[in-house]
């Protein structure tokens, strides 16, 4: 792709639509708007803007499209598939500065919401009110709830509320061209023609730039219990899952982890956490509502169904700080796994029956080509995040025949009716990946797609497609 450098001239027009201080261009400033959380990359733009509202954004679109100038729109930085990446320099633009809670409408259980606003933020805000906004991604903490819509992130309780997807009732997007458009309307139902909403939804920011939105919010649940169980086999906590759900019961979260995300997490939060030597695995199992004794006998059943799977035991988390320690461990692994060690993560899924195998064969594929895995996610909802760890790997291997293992894995993922990632995106790093699972047919239509609202393609370029797809 051919995008024009940035000049001179061009600055003085981005100072003049945001204001000199939010124009950044020595290296020490573009540095952090360099890499996020894929793996080791950088790449430094050419320019980082940090505009105010969305009439800023259109004027910046409007230029950078007249001017054939490529746009790669930024939240916190904490993608893991390298969506936020300025693979072709010119602008990162970053929706920091549009970070406010505009309303929290109780009547009508809606939040209006800029990009920048932290996910948890507006957990703690809304839960203030008595309601509840379930997608907890991993990074809940620091992420921005604009990347949670560009990737329709998920998170542990995806299992029983569903993603970003299923809260986002209306949009208010930036186009290419300048023009600022609501992609539906502020309803629990939407039947009026295509779903622009929908369509924003896990676009990665290749369509527009989404400066305003509106969130269903559900009454938050009273409370909630927690079992961790450790197994002796991976492949029966893998077999539990299911049998929870055929049981009768709709736990609110349930994790798979392998002992290693654990340790690692531990040793980083220096934390700890005894694991003892017969343990190959743990499921961490969540249950809310509003009814104490409901909740016991859903707890009851549950422990049922693990020990009919060979659990070793089934521990209760008896009071909020227990909860807090097991869910800090389960959030840490993320991180701790990246931690001093150069990795690639896989955000595979598959119908949640198919879990077990799935294991299973990520084991064999990693025991053949010889490399180290450490498997943790979300079991619930059939997804699982496959570690992929460098260790003491040769350049030669890590950056060529990796890659034919990689390809395995996804093409056992297709065999299985899943796909290569649920809740990470495609961005950068996955694109490659993409035929693997996508009919070209499929691939056809969603660059028509891509050409209808960005005919130039220079919002976030070189993400989800490659030169050849």
């Amino acid at each position: 792709m051919n995008f024009q450098k940035i000049r001179e001239q061009d600055l003085l027009q981005f100072k003049e639509i945001v204001g000199e201080e939010y124009v950044l261009v020595d290296l020490s400033s573009l540095e952090p708007y360099s890499h996020d959380y894929t793996e080791d990359l950088s790449f430094f733009p050419e320019v980082a803007l940090k505009p105010a509202n969305a009439k800023e954004i259109a004027a910046i679109l409007l230029y950078c499209d007249t001017n054939n100038i490529a746009v790669t729109p930024r939240g916190a930085g904490t993608g893991l598939s390298g969506g936020a990446l300025a693979v072709y320099g010119g602008v990162i633009l970053s929706t920091e500065r549009l970070n406010k809670i505009i309303s929290i409408d109780e009547r009508n259980f809606q939040a209006i919401v800029e990009p920048g606003v932290i996910n948890e933020r507006l957990q703690e805000a809304v839960k203030e009110k008595g309601l509840f906004y379930p997608p907890d991604p991993a990074s809940k903490g620091s992420c921005f709830l604009g990347g949670n819509i560009a990737h329709s992130s998920g998170g542990p309780r995806a299992l029983k509320y569903g993603t970003t997807r299923d809260y986002v009732l209306n949009l208010e997007v930036v186009l290419v061209n300048g023009e600022i458009i609501m992609t539906g309307a502020n309803t629990l139902k939407y039947s009026t023609g295509y779903n622009l909403t929908h369509l924003m939804i896990g676009s990665e920011g290749t369509l527009g730039i989404v400066t305003k939105i509106i969130l269903k919010l559900i009454p938050t649940p009273k409370n909630t219990l927690l079992l961790l169980a450790p197994f002796a086999s991976p492949e029966k906590a893998c077999e539990a899952v299911n049998g929870i759900f055929l049981a009768g019961c709709n736990p609110s979260a349930c994790e798979f982890v392998e002992p290693d995300g654990f340790r690692l997490s531990a040793a980083l939060l220096q934390m700890t956490f005894d694991i003892p030597e017969e343990v190959k695995a743990y499921l961490l199992i969540e249950v809310d509502g509003n009814h104490f004794d409901q909740m016991m006998k859903e707890c009851e059943t549950i422990s049922e169904v693990l020990y009919t799977h060979q659990a070793i035991d089934v521990l209760f988390a008896e009071t909020a700080n227990q909860k807090e320690y097991f869910w800090k461990l389960r959030r840490g692994i993320g991180e701790a796994t990246k931690h001093n060690n150069t990795y690639k993560e896989e955000d595979t899924v598959v119908p949640r029956a198919e879990l077990p195998i799935l294991f299973h064969g990520v084991k064999e594929i990693s025991k053949r080509y010889g490399f180290r895995t450490v498997c943790y996610g979300h079991a619930g909802d059939g997804n699982l995040h496959v570690n992929i760890l460098k260790d003491e790997l040769s350049d030669e291997f890590w950056n060529n025949e990796l890659n034919t293992a990689i390809i395995e894995i996804f093409e056992l993922c297709k065999q299985l009716n899943g796909t290569i990632s649920g809740e990470h995106g495609i961005g950068l790093v996955q694109q490659k990946y993409m035929k693997v699972v996508m009919p070209e047919t499929n691939l056809a239509l969603m660059r028509a797609i891509k050409f209808a609202f960005d005919p130039k393609g220079i919002l976030n370029p070189g993400k989800i497609f490659t030169k050849e797809s």
